[in-house]
């Protein structure tokens, strides 16, 4: 599984963490995020991680900013993408259970370090059970379709 994993400048040290648990786990990991020293503004982050899936280059993402949210907006803007803000294992779980999430985000600023690779542990161990949630995903893909449609 490739997991495409993005940051901007309050979650450097977060994300290369992940990065390490993830790859210690067995996962392909491609970063495209920032490291220390470096700035950029997080929707560019969001985008770039939300495309490379919706794009096959991976399969799974995981956004860090400060609080996760505004990341997650970013990423939330491209069609076909479903990313969920985190705070604790149980919504990462059920974001990809329920909702078939392929983007969890979480704030640098919200959780530590050892939450983080539980969130992530949480989100990569769940599968999609399908069934009456597949038709509401079905749903928001309508959604999606209807306001593309509009514009």
């Amino acid at each position: 599984m490739r997991i495409g994993i993005g940051n901007d400048h309050a979650a450097v040290e977060l994300k290369n963490e992940i990065i390490k648990h993830l790859t210690n786990k067995g996962y392909e990991v491609i970063n495209f995020g920032i490291n220390e020293g470096e700035t950029v503004d997080y929707p560019e982050i969001g985008e770039e991680v939300g495309r490379a899936i919706v794009d096959n280059i991976v399969d799974y993402g995981v956004l860090i900013c400060g609080t996760g949210f505004g990341i997650s907006l970013a990423a939330n803007k491209i069609n076909g993408i479903r990313a969920c803000v985190c705070s604790e294992p149980v919504t990462a779980s059920l974001s990809k259970r329920h909702n078939n999430a392929n983007i969890i985000a979480f704030g640098a600023r919200i959780v530590g370090l050892e939450m983080a690779k539980a969130i992530v542990d949480s989100f990569f161990d769940a599968e999609f059970e399908g069934g009456r949630h597949q038709r509401r995903v079905n749903l928001l893909t309508d959604i999606e379709e209807r306001v593309k449609a509009e514009d």
